[in-house]
């Protein structure tokens, strides 16, 4: 896996990654801890030969890597790499590279999305307490390019202590569950203005 100062910049190993099956697994991994192929395969819904194949391509581009053997040993058991996932988008990115990580960054956001839907659909099955406590909110806010920086600081250094990479069972309290915590932090695009109508659709005839 190549990275920059920007975050990931080899476009082979951004599509390598922007596999649907591939990013499931990815957050299994990050998640619950090391897994084998067939751990994984059930959740990304796939064979547990198509997992192994997902999971070299994976580490081919340095996304995976091997984790300690358990029990006997006989399993090959993988586990999320160190490095962390970044990517940035800059001006002066070859048209193939930044192809690359508009792609990713869309995979994301689309497995992202389909978690809230998940979530929003399930939300009155939740206990009081978990439903009390879930939100879904959007804001405008008013910043300059420094402000937004602090800002993203900011809630990254909020978030950090709780990630469950790095936050196990025994160090979270009783009850504790996983959850998902999405933030977007983006100045607005131009919206183009689509026009007043050519004829009135909602007059009553």
């Amino acid at each position: 896996m190549t990275q920059d100062s920007e975050g990931l910049s080899d476009p082979k190993a951004m599509r390598a990654l922007a596999h649907p099956a591939r990013l499931m697994i990815l957050t299994r991994l990050g998640v619950e801890g090391s897994a084998t192929a067939t751990e994984v395969a059930e959740i990304a819904g796939i064979t547990p030969s198509a997992a192994s194949y997902h999971l070299r391509m994976l580490a081919k581009y340095g996304f995976v890597e091997d984790a300690p053997p358990r029990g006997d040993g006989r399993e090959r058991l993988w586990k999320v790499a160190a490095a962390p996932l970044s990517i940035g988008i800059s001006p002066s990115d070859h048209p193939d590279v930044r192809d690359a990580k508009l792609s990713l960054i869309s995979a994301f956001r689309r497995e992202a999305n389909e978690e809230a839907e998940r979530a929003l659909s399930d939300v009155d099955k939740e206990p009081a307490e978990w439903r009390d406590t879930t939100r879904f909110s959007r804001y405008r806010i008013r910043v300059d390019a420094d402000e937004l920086a602090r800002l993203n600081e900011a809630i990254e250094k909020v978030i950090k202590p709780y990630i469950s990479s790095q936050r196990g069972e025994k160090e979270a309290p009783s009850g504790a569950r996983i959850v998902e915590a999405q933030i977007n932090l983006f100045p607005l695009a131009k919206r183009v203005s689509p026009g007043l109508p050519t004829e009135d659709h909602d007059a009553v005839s």
